[in-house]
C-alpha cells in the first residue's frame, strides 16, 4: 500500500491532535504543517523538526504534489473556504467538525469535491465510541423496536480561560454558536442513531458569557424525526466549574439505553430483551486541552480510516453528505428558536 501523504492546516489544539495522530499511523506521513501564527509555525518546528512548516494555504498548494490529503483544522468559518481551496488544488480533505457554518457552504464544498474528484472526509470522531458502536448495532438488529422517544444532554463547561486562548472563539462569524463547536457530536450521534429531524422549535439564552460571546451559552429544543420519534435537545456551556455530562438516551418498544458519562462514552442503564450490551475496554477517554475537556479521543480512528479509504478497503465512516445532513439539523434548531 502507497503511504498517504497529509498536511495539517491550522495548528491549534485540534490541529495537533491531528499532527500527531498521523505520524502515529501505519501508512500516513505527515508532510507539512500550515499556519498563519508564527509562535504556532515555531512549536510546529519545535514537534515536528522533518516536517516542512508553511504560511498560507497557498503556499502549501504549490510546494505540495496534487493528492496530499489535507487535514482542514482552522476555525469553523474558514472550513469551507479551506477546503474548496484545496480541492481545487488537488487535494483530498479532512474536514473538522462542524463541516461548514451553512448547508449553502456544505453544497460549495460538496459541488467542488464533485467537479475536482477529490474526497472529502467529515470529521464525527465519537461515531467511534464503544457505547455508540454497541447501541447502533442495537438499532440497526431492531433490538430496540421502534424508537418513539429520546433525550439528548451536553452540559459541558467552557470558561474565560477557553475563550482567551483563541480570538476566534464566542464570535457569531467563525465560531458560529454552541451546537456547531461544542454540540455539533451531539447532533451527529442523533441522526447517526436515529435519522434526519424534520421540526425544530426550541428557546436559547445567554446566561453567563455575555462578555465574552456572540451567541447563546444554553438553549432547550423539541425536535421530531423523520421516523416520528419525539427529542428533547438540552445544552448548555455553564456547568459549574467543569464538565458534567453528555448523554442520549433512547426508549424503545422493546428497550431503553442511555449512553452517557461526559462523553458519550459509557452506557449507564440498558434494559433490553435478552443479553445485555458489552462494550469493548478501549480506554474511552476524552481529549485533553489542558484548560478543558473535548470530545472522545478517536481521532486516531478518523486518520486511520481515511487511510483505508484511499487504499480501497473500507468504506468512510462520516460522507460529506452526512456532514451536510448534521448542519442541516444545526440550522433548523437556530431557524426555530427563540432567544430569552
Amino acid at each position: 500500500m502507497d503511504t498517504v501523504r497529509f498536511a495539517v492546516l491550522g495548528f491549534g489544539n485540534i490541529g495537533q491532535r491531528h499532527a500527531h495522530h498521523i505520524s502515529q499511523q501505519t501508512g500516513a506521513q505527515l508532510v507539512a504543517i500550515c499556519d498563519a501564527d508564527v509562535t504556532r509555525q515555531a512549536d510546529a518546528r519545535s514537534r515536528f523538526p522533518d516536517v516542512l512548516v508553511y504560511y498560507s494555504l497557498d503556499e502549501l498548494l504549490v510546494a505540495l504534489p496534487p493528492q496530499t490529503v489535507v487535514c482542514i483544522c482552522t476555525p469553523n468559518g474558514l472550513h469551507a473556504v479551506h477546503a474548496v481551496g484545496a480541492m481545487e488544488g488537488g487535494m483530498d480533505v479532512v474536514v473538522e467538525k462542524p463541516m461548514a457554518l451553512s448547508v449553502a457552504e456544505c453544497d460549495q464544498m460538496i459541488a467542488t469535491s464533485k467537479q475536482t474528484g477529490r474526497n472529502i472526509f467529515a470529521v464525527k470522531q465519537n461515531r467511534y465510541n464503544p457505547p455508540v458502536q454497541a447501541v447502533k448495532q442495537a438499532l440497526d438488529s431492531g433490538r430496540l423496536g421502534t424508537i418513539f422517544l429520546i433525550q439528548v444532554n451536553g452540559f459541558w463547561n467552557r470558561n474565560d480561560a477557553y475563550y482567551s486562548q483563541s480570538d476566534w472563539r464566542g464570535t457569531q462569524a467563525l465560531d458560529g454558536g454552541c451546537l456547531f463547536t461544542q454540540f455539533s457530536h451531539f447532533v451527529d450521534i442523533l441522526y447517526y442513531l436515529n435519522g434526519p429531524v424534520t421540526t425544530a422549535q426550541g428557546w436559547v439564552k445567554n446566561a453567563l458569557h455575555q462578555h465574552n460571546t456572540e451567541f447563546e451559552d444554553s438553549g432547550i429544543f423539541s425536535l421530531r424525526a423523520t421516523n416520528g420519534a419525539l427529542i428533547s435537545f438540552c445544552f448548555t456551556t455553564g456547568a459549574f466549574r467543569k464538565n458534567m455530562e453528555g448523554s442520549i438516551t433512547l426508549f424503545g418498544e422493546r428497550g431503553t439505553v442511555k449512553i452517557g458519562g461526559q462523553y458519550l462514552n459509557t452506557i449507564d442503564y440498558q434494559q433490553l430483551d435478552g443479553a445485555p450490551l458489552i462494550l469493548t475496554d478501549s480506554g474511552n477517554l476524552p481529549n485533553q486541552y489542558g484548560t478543558y475537556e473535548g470530545s472522545m479521543s478517536n481521532h486516531d480512528r478518523v486518520i486511520e480510516n481515511v487511510v483505508s479509504v484511499l487504499a480501497g478497503n473500507d468504506p468512510m465512516m462520516t460522507t460529506a453528505a452526512e456532514g451536510r445532513e448534521v448542519v442541516r439539523i444545526i440550522e433548523l434548531m437556530y431557524a426555530g428558536a427563540r432567544q430569552d
